[in-house]
C-alpha cells in the first residue's frame, strides 16, 4: 500500500481515481490451519499503563477478549472521566477460526422506572447539565456483565488474573493523567463533581482538584475489582456494591428510580453484527442501539457521490455529504431495536443508497432523512418525531489483535465527562439516560430513540472490524467523541483505502464532521484550513475547530504484518510482538 502525506493529499486528490487502493489479502489459505496467524498481537489503548495490561495478558496467550477486560478494568481506573465499571458499551469480536463477528451489547438499561417525560419540567425541557447530574440520568451499567460475557464466549486466561494489572494500580499507586487533570478546575466551576459524596473527596483531596503527575490510590476500586475477580458477576449486581450504586442514584432531590431489581435484571444482549460490502472489503458494524451501520452507509454513499466529483478537494466534498446523509437516517431512524423497528436492511439496500446519492443535500441546507419504504415500494417506515438526543464527547476506544489472529473492537462510555458525577464503590456512575431524547411531547409522534423503561438509549459508538474478499481480517477502528464518532470512524476507513494513507496519517489527518447544516472542520492540522476554505467556497456552513476528542485507536494488516497507530490527540499507545509499518 502506497502511503501519502497528509500535506500532499489536496493536490493527490486531483489524480486519484475510484479505484486508487484495493485492499491488501492478508491471507490466501483456505483455511486457519493451513495457514497459522504469521503477525503476532497488537493491541492499541487508549492509556500506555492499559495498552500494557492487554499485552501482558497477550503474552501469556490470552486472546483478544482477556486482554480488554484486562485493559478496560486499568481504563477505569485511569480514565474515570470516559468510561469505567459504571458504565457501558459495545465489543465487536472476530474470531479467525470462524471466519465471524459477534456484536455484545453491553449498554446500560433504563431503569423499570424511567418515563419518557421524566427530563421535562412541565411542557419544558430541562437544562443539560440539571439533567444529566441527576439520579435519572443513571442507568443500569452493563460494563461487567459485559466482561463476563465475553470471557465465557472467548476467554481462554482465568478470570481472576485479568483484573490483577488494575488491581496492583489501584492498591499501590498511579500518576493522575494529564487528560483527567486537565478538566477538573473547569468542572468545579459548573458541575457538581467537587460537591457530591465519594467524587468530591477523590477528584479534590482538601478541596483542590487533583494535578497531573500526583501519585493517587484507589482503594475502593481495588476492593471492588477483587470481589468481582473472587466473586463474579453477582458481587457487582447484587449485594454491597450494588447497594451502593442503587443508593448513590436515588440521592438527592434529584434522585432516580433505579432499584435493586433493576441491578439483579441486567443482562448482556448478543445482537447479530452487520456486515457490508465495500470495493472489495466487508465492513462489519455492531448494530443498533450502535450506530455502526453508518460505516456501510458512509463508505456506499461516498462511492456513488465520487462519479460525478472527481478532481481535487470534491473528495471531502463527497466525504461531507455522504455523512449528511447518513446521519440524517441515523438521526431518525435509530432507536433500541428491541423497542422500536429499525430499518437497518432497508437503509442499506443499493437502491436506497442509489436513490439517496441521486440527491445529496445542497450544501447549507438542513438534511433530511429519506423514506426507504418509498423508494423500495414497501409499506412507510414509522412515523418519528424529531431527533432531540445530545450526545457529548466523552467515551474510550481500544482495537486488539492477538496471536491468532482473533480481534476486538471496543468501545466503552460513561457518556458526559465523569458520567453523573455521582459515586460508587470507588468508580463514577454513568448518565448514559440523557443519550436518550430527552424532550418528550405527549401530543407528537414518539421519537425513536425515546426513554422506554429497560431500553437502551442509541449510541454514536461505532465499533468496527474489515474483513477483506476472503472474510479474513484487514481492520479494527473505532473512536470515542460522542455524535462526531461515526465521522471520526469513517474517516479512517476512507483514508485507508481511497486516500492511500498509512493508519498514523489518517488518524492525524483534519477530522471532518458533517451532521446537521454545519461542518466542523479540524483547521488546526494540515490541510484542515485549506479545506475549510474549499467547503466555503462550495457553499457549506464550517465551522472552524482548532482541535478534536477524537480517540482513534486503529490496526490494519498490511503486507508487513500489523500497522497500528494512537490518536495523538489524546494519551493512547501501541504495543505489538511485531514490528509495525
Amino acid at each position: 500500500m502506497r502511503l501519502i502525506s497528509s500535506r500532499s493529499f489536496l493536490l493527490l486528490l486531483f489524480t486519484f481515481s475510484i479505484n486508487a487502493c484495493s485492499p491488501t489479502r492478508t491471507n490466501n489459505a483456505e483455511t486457519v490451519a493451513e495457514n497459522p496467524w504469521p503477525y503476532g498481537f497488537m493491541a492499541a489503548v487508549a492509556n500506555p499503563l492499559a495498552t500494557e495490561a492487554a499485552a501482558e495478558m497477550l503474552s501469556r496467550g490470552g486472546h483478544a477478549v482477556d486482554a480488554a477486560i484486562a485493559a478496560h478494568a486499568v481504563l477505569g481506573l485511569l480514565e474515570p472521566e470516559s468510561s469505567g465499571l459504571g458504565g457501558g458499551g459495545f465489543m465487536l469480536i472476530f474470531e479467525r477460526s470462524e471466519h465471524a463477528v459477534r456484536f455484545f451489547d453491553g449498554r446500560e438499561a433504563a431503569p423499570s422506572g424511567a418515563r419518557a417525560d421524566m427530563f421535562m419540567s412541565g411542557n419544558r425541557l430541562q437544562g443539560y447539565l440539571d439533567s444529566n447530574q441527576s439520579g435519572n440520568a443513571v442507568g443500569v451499567p452493563g460494563t461487567v456483565a459485559l466482561y463476563k460475557s465475553i470471557h465465557d464466549a472467548y476467554g481462554k486466561l482465568p478470570w481472576t488474573e485479568l483484573f490483577e494489572p488494575a488491581i496492583l494500580l489501584a492498591a499501590e499507586g498511579f500518576e493522575v493523567s494529564s487528560k483527567t487533570a486537565s478538566s477538573l478546575p473547569s468542572l468545579a466551576l459548573r458541575s457538581r463533581l467537587d460537591e457530591n459524596p465519594g467524587v468530591a473527596q477523590y477528584f479534590y483531596p482538601n478541596g483542590e482538584p487533583l494535578k497531573a503527575g500526583q501519585v493517587i490510590r484507589n482503594p475502593e476500586y481495588a476492593e471492588t475489582l477483587r470481589r468481582i475477580a473472587s466473586e463474579g458477576t453477582s458481587a457487582f449486581y447484587t449485594g454491597e456494591i450494588a447497594e451502593a450504586i442503587v443508593t448513590a442514584a436515588q440521592a438527592g432531590e434529584d434522585g432516580g428510580t433505579l432499584t435493586m431489581q433493576d441491578m439483579a435484571s441486567y443482562r448482556v444482549i448478543e445482537r447479530p453484527a452487520i456486515c457490508g460490502a465495500w470495493r472489495e472489503l466487508n465492513i462489519c458494524a455492531a448494530t443498533p442501539p450502535s450506530s455502526g451501520p453508518m460505516q456501510i452507509m458512509i463508505a456506499n454513499l461516498y462511492d456513488r457521490l465520487l462519479p460525478r466529483l472527481p478532481t481535487n478537494t470534491q473528495r471531502v466534498k463527497a466525504f461531507v455529504d455522504a455523512q449528511r446523509l447518513a446521519y440524517a437516517d441515523r438521526d431518525y431512524y435509530f432507536g433500541d431495536p428491541d423497542h422500536v423497528n429499525v430499518p437497518v436492511e432497508e437503509l442499506l439496500d443499493s437502491r436506497y443508497l442509489d436513490s439517496r446519492a441521486n440527491s445529496p443535500t445542497a450544501p447549507g441546507a438542513v438534511p433530511i432523512h429519506g423514506d426507504p419504504a418509498k423508494v423500495l415500494g414497501r409499506s412507510s417506515a414509522a412515523v418519528f418525531a424529531a431527533d432531540s438526543t445530545v450526545e457529548p464527547a466523552g467515551t474510550t476506544h481500544f482495537s486488539i489483535v492477538d496471536n491468532e489472529g482473533n480481534a476486538i473492537s471496543a468501545t466503552m462510555t460513561v457518556e458526559s465527562p465523569f458520567g453523573s458525577k455521582r459515586w460508587a464503590a470507588g468508580f463514577v456512575l454513568n448518565n448514559e439516560m440523557t443519550d436518550f431524547a430527552r424532550a418528550y411531547d405527549p401530543d407528537e409522534p414518539e421519537p425513536a430513540n425515546m426513554v422506554r423503561p429497560g431500553a437502551r438509549p442509541r449510541s454514536s459508538m461505532s465499533p468496527t472490524i474489515v474483513l477483506d474478499a476472503r472474510n479474513e481480517l484487514f481492520m479494527v477502528t473505532g473512536s470515542p467523541g460522542g455524535n462526531s464518532i461515526p465521522a471520526y470512524t469513517a474517516k479512517t476507513l476512507i483514508g485507508i483505502v481511497d486516500w492511500q494513507m498509512s493508519v498514523k496519517e489518517a488518524i492525524d489527518f483534519p477530522n471532518i464532521i458533517a451532521r446537521g447544516q454545519t461542518v466542523r472542520v479540524e483547521v488546526g492540522r494540515e490541510p484542515g484550513q485549506a479545506m475549510s476554505s474549499a467547503l466555503t467556497e462550495y457553499g457549506y456552513q464550517v465551522q472552524e475547530s482548532q482541535g478534536e476528542d477524537s480517540g482513534l485507536h486503529v490496526i490494519l494488516v498490511g503486507e508487513n504484518g500489523l500497522e497500528g497507530a494512537a490518536d495523538p490527540r489524546r494519551l493512547g499507545s501501541v504495543m505489538s510482538t511485531a514490528p509495525s509499518h
